[in-house]
């Protein structure tokens, strides 16, 4: 018999021991979470094809990339007909594809989203409809054009049209939707975004000099660096060059991701200091860096954002500031999985940026899953 002393040891040692890690999930509890949201989808599209059609015309846009990533055939339904609606929003005269005669704020948003589905499609007869849009979305992005200068807080960044203040959030799928494109890493508006995704990181170095740079000083990212800096990790969304500015998790991985794409090398200081940042701050429970009270707000575009992400650096765990490696993928779906209604859909409690719509919340979630599945 085992003294009461070690029985007690061992007991307490697993009470208070590191938590199990998630179980990786077969690739039929993957699916089955797919096919759930995939019929919820189905349920409520609309007569012309979309979801949402009422609120945005982008909501199509990120549904349709999310199903055709998570394998949806592009030719059966629901995907082949929210193609179909994506198609009666090409404006040829334009080059962009938000409709005929769209709200002005909608264009660099929706035809990114746009953008990404089309080419998630791979049909060939799209090349021509999605060449266009990238030409038509590079000339929104702030630069000489606007009469704009290297210096300038607006430089490089993309806004929801060529007037609108930029960032991150739009330069994001802006910077997505040229690389789905097929744009070439050496064109100049990547070299642009370079400037503008730097300005908005909280690293005071030679590529952002801005006053609140160097405040915070810790990689992390902001919403904004145009119009003296913003974020948006408090109710009355910090704006500003006499505050600091703190960042949080979606524009953190959407900065990492951006400059990623744009050409910038992963031993940059500015990417280094993002990821030291993301290791500190590792959650799948949150919008990292969110303060308590709004730890839910843009939770799901934190997801899909955040396993994009993680793809494209290639690594199949990612290694918190304490060592503790950890299964994002498995962490990702789980934490996914648990927040899905019975219906088959996601919706987010905080209606904030459009997050109380279980259509676009969904199909976020489809995006995050594509990047999830097991091998």
């Amino acid at each position: 018999m085992k003294p009461i002393a070690c029985v007690l040891v061992v007991v307490m040692t697993t009470s208070l021991g590191a938590q199990e890690p998630a179980k990786k999930p077969t690739k039929a509890e993957w699916q089955a979470v797919v096919d759930r949201a995939t019929k919820y989808l189905a349920s409520r599209q609309v007569d012309k094809g979309g979801w949402s059609t009422d609120k945005s015309v982008g909501v199509t846009g990120v549904v349709v990339t999310g199903l055709l990533q998570c394998g949806a055939s592009p030719d059966a339904e629901p995907a082949a007909k929210g193609l179909k609606y994506i198609e009666s929003l090409i404006n040829e005269k334009a080059g962009h594809i938000a409709g005929a005669d769209p709200r002005v704020g909608l264009q660099n948003y929706v035809t990114s989203v746009n953008v990404m589905a089309l080419t998630t499609a791979k049909r060939d007869g799209y090349r021509k409809v999605v060449g266009n849009a990238a030409d038509f979305l590079k000339k929104l992005q702030w630069d000489d054009g606007e009469g704009k200068k290297p210096d300038d807080e607006f430089f490089g960044g993309a806004g929801y049209d060529s007037k609108s203040r930029p960032d991150l959030s739009n330069t994001q799928f802006f910077v997505d939707a040229l690389v789905a494109a097929g744009v070439s890493r050496d064109d100049d508006a990547f070299k642009k975004v370079q400037v503008f995704v730097s300005r908005c990181q909280n690293l005071k170095s030679e590529h952002n000099q801005s006053a609140w740079a160097g405040k915070v000083n810790d990689g992390s990212f902001i919403y904004s660096a145009a119009g003296g800096g913003s974020t948006k990790t408090t109710d009355a969304d910090l704006d500003g060059t006499k505050d600091a500015l703190p960042g949080y998790g979606s524009m953190t991985y959407a900065g990492v991701k951006s400059l990623i794409y744009a050409g910038v090398a992963r031993d940059d200081q500015r990417v280094k200091a993002a990821l030291g940042w993301l290791r500190k701050n590792y959650t799948v429970e949150s919008n990292a860096g969110m303060p308590p009270q709004l730890k839910d707000r843009g939770l799901y575009y934190y997801y899909h954002t955040m396993a994009k992400t993680l793809d494209l650096l290639g690594e199949d765990e990612f290694t918190d500031d304490k060592g503790v490696k950890h299964d994002w993928r498995t962490d990702l779906f789980r934490a996914i999985e648990k927040r899905q209604s019975a219906d088959g859909s996601w919706t987010n409690t905080t209606d904030r940026w459009m997050e109380g719509d279980p259509n676009l919340v969904t199909g976020y979630v489809l995006m995050a899953l594509s990047h999830c599945q097991p091998k």
